[in-house]
């Protein structure tokens, strides 16, 4: 019956000797109980939800884990199946304050997980037991979620079929079920309280009436990959609310295995949606997260924040310094987008990215037979600003014979195009920024100091991302928010991702953050961002851990270099050469911090295969 979905396929075969019962004959036992004859649209529903889920049997084996599940714990899945509960849920005090079989359920229950490198997960718990004809309890459905990414549970009166509330009063997500023809079958409460309508008014409706044409379309991307029986994670949907707004959602969907069953058609399927999240304008303690397009709640971030408020009635010449990729042109739109030329042009011209002629004439603009090509008097950026604020980036790069002319024109107001004797009025505000030391370059000959002095009235300096680590997370999820969006896709980071982008240093800034991410994007295998999906620079880390010691870690033991991406539910490949002994792994683990995942790839192993032999160890 499982049979449409690849990991239950195979699972049969590569299970069948390790367990000392038969998982498919109790997993049907248990769906079949559960969903009173509607065990496809449970299975569907299991496949497409990101969710945490695993079901167990009256004595606790595991008979099934979601791919969500594996992830959290860290726990392959065969390593699992067929065994105790507590072979996954690694826990202090589960079976204490679970109660799942003694009271029939548990709602919403605070537990702490051992984590996949020994940390602590604190994750939130639902289980409802599953009963046969008999009313014998025959085994129990359990979902959770770590606690930073709760959302609120339905009830089981949340749904609008029977068989599979068990699964979606834990889910909390919005489901519904399409045909063939993606017409809406069925539609559970929280889809329609999340769409400001009710579950009668989306059954038998087009899905394109709340998905969009260009999602629904029959040969569009979304549904060609559901009819190769693919399983579409994390994409974009914008649903249209009964309000007006318009709500973005993650939307994750999948073949319902065996359609037919319950009498749907062929080729139906189940679609969850869950809304996404994002950055807000209001931040944690009534301090912004947001300030004109920026994000940062770090106190170096509040200083130049509140430095740009307060230049708002003025018009002083702003230096803006900082390193490569730090956001000074952000900041330069910022002043601009505060001060009283709002609503005037704001040009930005790089000093550093054109030769000295041309520089010169997108600057001061050049009258027709000024120099060879000159066919047409043409108006530089000096002019074309007007009253607004122009912005030069780089003027550290700026060619001596033009750091004279831009001094002039500061001094006397007034600029001429080349190749005329005209001088004209210029009346924009100057910002510049640059990312060398200038007093250095002065010192050096290579820049005037009294054209420093005249862009240097008030300078503001941004800080590198290392030294504004609080703010990183929220650089992270509104950035990742930001690429999700433009790519019609809603990813989220593994805590061990997190953790390794949290740790590295980031030289080039905002800029490298958001390349990495979007390098994550372009290779990540699923919804969810793994350590494996970050650039090599940073999993391995310029700044971060020092390697091993050559007489700690032989020259021939294997490295683990990154060839490609792996999704997170493929298999590892075997370690190549000999397995590390017991100093090896010591070694390895004293030098990561007792980071397994790490450890493991500095010892060129999986982190299973390093804690089957720390377990072996005795370590």
């Amino acid at each position: 019956m499982f049979h449409g979905t690849p990991w239950r396929a195979e699972r049969q075969q590569r299970y069948r000797t390790i367990n000392p019962f038969d998982i498919d004959a109790a997993l049907q036992e248990i769906l079949s109980a559960a969903g009173t004859g509607e065990d496809s649209l449970l299975a569907g529903l299991i496949d497409s939800t990101d969710q945490a889920v695993f079901i167990i049997d009256a004595q606790r084996r595991i008979v099934l884990v979601s791919d969500r599940a594996q992830a959290i714990t860290g726990v392959p899945r065969e390593e699992a199946l067929g065994r105790n509960c507590l072979t996954l849920f690694k826990c202090r005090s589960c079976l204490v304050e679970c109660g799942v079989f003694e009271q029939g359920s548990s709602d919403d229950v605070p537990l702490v997980l051992y984590g996949p490198d020994g940390e602590d997960v604190p994750v939130r718990k639902t289980a409802r037991v599953v009963r046969n004809s008999r009313g014998e309890v025959i085994g129990a459905v359990e979902a959770f979620r770590p606690a930073s990414d709760i959302v609120p549970a339905l009830d089981a009166r949340g749904a609008v079929w029977g068989g599979a509330s068990h699964l979606i009063a834990m889910l909390g997500r919005g489901v519904m079920m399409v045909d063939p023809e993606f017409v809406v079958q069925r539609a559970s409460a929280a889809l329609a309280e999340l769409v400001g309508r009710t579950p009668e008014e989306i059954v038998g409706r087009p899905a394109a009436d709340l998905l969009g044409d260009e999602l629904c379309a029959p040969d569009g991307p979304f549904r060609r990959a559901l009819q190769q029986e693919e399983r579409p994670e994390g994409w974009r949907a914008v649903l249209q609310h009964a309000d007006g707004r318009q709500l973005a959602f993650s939307l994750t969907a999948a073949l319902l295995p065996d359609s037919g069953a319950c009498g749907e058609d062929q080729g139906s399927a189940v679609l969850m949606l869950r809304p996404e999240a994002s950055v807000e304008a209001g931040g944690r303690d009534g301090r912004p997260d947001r300030f004109e397009g920026m994000i940062g709640r770090s106190r170096a971030m509040e200083r130049v924040f509140g430095l740009i408020d307060h230049l708002r009635d003025s018009d002083a010449t702003v230096l803006i310094t900082g390193e490569s990729g730090t956001g000074k042109e952000l900041v330069a739109q910022a002043v601009h987008a505060r001060s009283n030329r709002a609503n005037r042009p704001f040009v930005a011209v790089n000093c550093g990215a054109l030769p000295e002629q041309l520089l010169e004439s997108e600057l001061f603009g050049h009258a027709r037979g000024a120099f060879t090509g000159a066919t047409r008097d043409k108006p530089g950026r000096f002019e074309v600003v007007q009253d607004g604020t122009i912005f030069l980036d780089e003027v550290g790069d700026l060619p001596q014979p033009l750091q004279v002319k831009l001094l002039r024109v500061l001094q006397e107001r007034t600029f001429e195009r080349l190749g005329e004797n005209t001088s004209r009025p210029f009346q924009a505000r100057v910002i510049s920024a640059t990312n060398i030391d200038l007093p250095q370059a002065i010192a050096g000959r290579t820049f005037r100091d009294d054209l420093f002095y005249r862009l240097n009235v008030v300078r503001i300096h941004i800080p590198p991302l290392r030294e504004r680590r609080d703010d990183l997370e929220l650089l992270i999820t509104h950035l990742l928010h930001e690429i999700g969006r433009h790519r019609s896709r809603a990813l989220r980071l593994s805590p061990d991702a997190m953790r390794t982008l949290m740790a590295y240093d980031w030289p080039g800034n905002v800029r490298q953050l958001e390349n990495a991410l979007e390098y994550a994007n372009a290779v990540c295998d699923g919804q969810t961002i793994h350590v494996e999906d970050l650039p090599p620079e940073v999993t391995t880390g310029s700044s971060p851990s020092p390697m091993l010691p050559s007489a700690v870690i032989p020259a021939t033991l294997p490295s683990a270099p990154r060839t490609s991406p792996v999704p997170p539910n493929a298999s590892r490949p075997a370690p190549l050469g000999p397995y590390p002994d017991r100093s090896q792994i010591v070694a390895a683990l004293e030098t990561t911090h007792h980071r397994r995942s790490e450890a493991a790839r500095l010892l060129g192993i999986s982190r299973t295969t390093l804690w089957r032999r720390m377990k072996d160890l005795d370590l």
